[in-house]
């Protein structure tokens, strides 16, 4: 009587990420505040009855708090059965629930990552316009991976990339993060809290590429976060250059009085000799642990502060500092001195792109 039906059924559980809805959730807002977010903008929610919001709502913030948990070892997101979500959204859960705020990442240096300073995050939230619960989720995030990696073997940012999946310029804003926690560098005295997270993030990276094991060595055996401590050690020897002062002020003059002003030029002739031994002596106590940690404290007294209060531009800090590096580069030295040269190299790579990404006029 009846035909023979062939049906076919399909049942899934997939789960919708509505990346709108997400990232409301992410930056800390309530559920209410979400709601009214959306009927204001409009667009899809314009003539959506708002109990029809509040319930879509509701279900999405109720998925994504179970997904919490799976987020905390994001690659579990891809093996828990409970929920399926395609790789491209389980990518885009990933990658913002780790966003990193650069105004949060800036209050978080210098600041132990313990529980006492978590309950003083309302400060940084009053202070950087972020909602409290987005700074506790980026707090506890950077407390999270600092835990996982901070003696893991290898590359930083690599380690921080495989273990949490993120995306490789995500991952490096973590590791810069990580790097000045475990050294401990100084960055929250008042004279320096004009810097902000770019800065020390330049800063970190050239630290991280000049200055560490990870230098002269490759593979899993060295730490990005560990300081080449022999390096550091030799460089007292750069304290042989102060005789050699008179010399470098001739070649370096002869170099800037072309491209500068008299009035600059005449400032770098007075001072020279300030600015130059700080250099030095800089580098010769880097080898003990507190003149490290107070690198930027020092660049900063000795020499930007000077610097500002002469009227210095970023262009006339560049050209001084890289003329200076390559005028030593060009002197001639002694056999037995030869490695003067690979250590002053490799020292005012770091202190270039400090003293320039630090130097706000």
């Amino acid at each position: 009587m009846f035909a023979d039906v062939d049906v076919d059924v399909f049942i899934s559980n997939y789960t919708i990420i509505d990346p709108e809805i997400y990232q409301l959730w992410v930056e800390g807002y309530t559920f209410v505040e979400a709601v009214t977010l959306l009927k204001q903008k409009g667009g899809l929610f314009a003539d959506v009855p708002p109990e029809l919001i509040a319930s879509d709502v509701q279900d999405h913030y109720r998925t994504y708090a179970m997904l919490e948990k799976f987020l905390h070892a994001p690659p579990k997101l891809s093996e828990q059965p409970t929920f399926q979500i395609c790789p491209q959204d389980r990518s885009l859960l990933i990658e913002h629930y780790y966003s990193l705020d650069d105004a949060v990442a800036r209050e978080l240096f210098g600041k132990k990552l313990n529980a006492r300073n978590r309950k003083d995050l309302d400060e940084v939230a009053d202070k950087t316009g972020v909602r409290l619960k987005s700074c506790r989720r980026q707090f506890d995030n950077v407390k999270r991976i600092y835990k996982a990696v901070e003696e893991t073997q290898g590359n930083l940012a690599c380690n921080i990339r495989q273990q949490f999946i993120l995306p490789e310029e995500l991952a490096q804003k973590y590791a810069a993060v990580v790097f000045i926690a475990c050294l401990r560098f100084e960055t929250t005295k008042r004279k320096l809290q004009y810097l902000n997270f770019k800065d020390f993030y330049e800063c970190g990276q050239a630290l991280m590429t000049f200055w560490t094991y990870t230098y002269q060595h490759s593979g899993a055996d060295y730490l990005d976060t560990e300081m080449d401590k022999e390096f550091l050690l030799d460089l007292r020897e750069i304290r042989y250059l102060l005789d050699k002062e008179k010399e470098i002020k001739h070649l370096v003059s002869l170099r800037l009085k072309p491209t500068l002003l008299e009035r600059a030029y005449q400032e770098v002739e007075s001072n020279f000799r300030s600015y130059y031994r700080a250099i030095i002596m800089i580098a010769c106590n880097l080898h003990r642990t507190r003149e490290l940690r107070m690198l930027f404290v020092e660049l900063t007294e000795r020499l930007i502060e000077p610097w500002k209060q002469n009227g210095w531009t970023r262009e006339q800090v560049q050209m001084f500092m890289q003329c200076m590096t390559q005028c030593v580069l060009d002197l001639e030295v002694p056999r037995d001195n030869q490695d003067i040269r690979c250590l002053w190299d490799r020292y005012m790579q770091v202190i270039n792109v400090c003293l320039f990404r630090m130097y706000h006029p």
